[in-house]
């Protein structure tokens, strides 16, 4: 049994996909998932399985679609991932709160930045299947695009490092 992280997009975002975390960690459990927990309202699940990473998406999109009726994108990382992904934040000397990582289904190739746009001040680094983001001047008023945006879940390195924790709590 390994500790596993699932983020969901998009769940209580702006309004839309409200997916309330006592609803989440009910169908995680209906998924077969074990000693769930949830972090903030954003579609963050910490759980214990023995399933694969494909067959713990597989569970969890066909538990919730049997509530919700739609399909939610999922991405699942094991406990000793999500570790490693804070270990390897490039951009580990500024605020958290201003780094985001772009967590993607597939390894990501040199040419996984072609087609982005808008970029000003905010540096981008490639990891292994996400990209890391810094934004020195905020979110808010930047413009960058990623190639990667339709389909990866964007986190901050706050929510990462947590979710990292309780993660590695459960083993």
């Amino acid at each position: 049994m390994a500790a596993v992280v699932a983020l969901l997009r998009p769940v209580n975002v702006g309004g839309t996909g409200m997916l309330p975390n006592t609803v989440l960690a009910d169908r995680c459990w209906a998924a077969g998932l074990s000693e769930v927990q949830t972090y903030l309202a954003s579609g963050n699940a910490v759980f214990v399985s023995d399933q694969d990473e494909a067959a713990v998406r597989t569970a969890l999109t066909t538990a919730l679609y049997a509530h919700t009726g739609r399909s939610i994108g999922i991405l699942t990382r094991s406990a000793v991932e999500l570790t490693d992904v804070v270990v390897r934040n490039p951009f580990a000397q500024v605020p958290a709160n201003r780094v985001v990582t772009l967590f993607v289904d597939e390894a990501l190739l040199t040419r996984a930045l072609d087609g982005l746009a808008g970029q000003r001040d905010e540096q981008v680094r490639l990891g292994l299947r996400e990209s890391f983001v810094w934004y020195p001047s905020g979110q808010a008023t930047s413009r960058l695009r990623l190639p990667s945006r339709e389909t990866g879940m964007a986190r901050n390195m706050n929510t990462v490092t947590k979710l990292a924790a309780l993660a590695g709590a459960l083993g």
